[in-house]
């Protein structure tokens, strides 16, 4: 897929809104891209997690399995795992931690590819890679569907994305003017389950 074509699927999706959010890192930005609106189809998730899969593939090879942080992460974990033919798993906060649970490993040798949502300043994407460090797969890198950093976020690991964007976001002491005249509101999900 091309960048334009991946922003089409959001733009179609009423997935691409504008106004004041506070994203799940605590910045905030006049863009947010509410993926949920994207994985409630799953014609378009297919598409979407179905290309991802063959940039992951290009990238890494073939993969075992692939992990992926909760809530956000789980639909496009699950959905590029399967156009990967792998295992799919999560990380779910435990005490405001990222574990794997549910009788959930990642065994020795496994080819391992986390997949995200959305990345923009890496802390999910480092939380999931780092609560996996000790298991005995081997992790080749890391996937999303949007970089919103544009290729600037460093995860310790190669990223992979289907687009890369230069979305502005600021510190909450730091908005432009046009920015705190909208009120803020928070659609992420950082909060669940800590």
């Amino acid at each position: 897929m091309t960048h334009d074509e991946v922003l089409a699927e959001f733009r179609d999706a009423g997935a691409l809104l504008e106004g004041h959010f506070i994203l799940s890192s605590g910045r905030r930005s006049p863009i947010f891209l509410q993926k949920m609106f994207i994985f409630q189809d799953p014609v378009r998730t297919e598409r979407l997690c179905k290309a991802l899969a063959a940039k992951i593939e290009a990238q890494f090879g073939t993969v075992d399995y692939v992990v992926s942080p909760a809530v956000g992460g789980i639909v496009p974990g699950y959905e590029t795992a399967r156009h990967l033919k792998a295992k799919a798993v999560f990380v779910e906060r435990e005490n405001g931690e990222f574990r794997l649970r549910r009788g959930f490993a990642i065994p020795k040798g496994a080819r391992t590819v986390m997949v995200e949502d959305i990345v923009t300043t890496g802390l999910s994407s480092r939380e999931c890679l780092a609560s996996v460090a000790d298991q005995p797969g081997t992790m080749l890198g890391a996937a999303c569907l949007v970089d919103r950093s544009a290729g600037r976020v460093d995860l310790g690991v190669p990223l992979v994305s289907l687009v890369q964007m230069d979305i502005p976001d600021y510190a909450p002491d730091a908005l432009p003017p046009e920015l705190a005249a909208i009120p803020a509101i928070k659609p992420g999900s950082r909060g669940l389950g800590a």
